[in-house]
């Protein structure tokens, strides 16, 4: 466990999440160590966020690519209002699970500085890569970066 206000860093194990998917009545949740044994990209993200816009559907199309081999997407919304959070995923939808925290736990517990930033973690829980803003060329590094831990055993 970090300390508290602590950022977790590449080679931290990843703290768990467990919340409330988004997409049905709330009843749903999803938590990371659910997927422990694939390569997950854990993506905190809100409906202002501009640069979110750019790496749902490159997110998308990288799990839809590289999903059958173990990589999956976890994105964690982090607006106050419910309603422009699922106003975004209308416009930007996605297939990969998306949870809410609206009380603002889970990004203090990752030390979140900003929208997005995502943590690529290993099938064993640890934080291989910390990644802060998202611009349209950082896909195919990203890429290159999930296909390297796919390919570890």
């Amino acid at each position: 466990m970090l300390p508290a206000g602590a950022a977790v860093e590449a080679g931290d194990g990843a703290p768990d999440v467990v919340l409330p998917l988004l997409v049905d009545d709330g009843s749903a949740s999803q938590s990371l160590a659910a997927l422990r044994g694939k390569v997950v990209y854990l993506d905190f993200w809100a409906s202002w966020c501009g640069p979110c816009r750019v790496s749902f559907p490159q997110l998308e199309q990288l799990r839809a690519e590289l999903g059958p081999r173990g990589f999956e997407v976890l994105a964690v919304n982090v607006d106050e209002v419910e309603a422009d959070a699922r106003r975004f995923l209308q416009q930007v939808p996605v297939s990969y699970p998306v949870v809410r925290d609206a009380s603002g736990a889970t990004p203090a517990a990752y030390g979140i500085l900003g929208m997005p930033t995502g943590y690529l973690i290993d099938r064993d829980g640890l934080v291989r890569l910390v990644h802060q803003g998202y611009r349209r060329s950082d896909g195919e590094a990203l890429r290159a970066q999930v296909l390297e831990l796919l390919g570890e055993q």
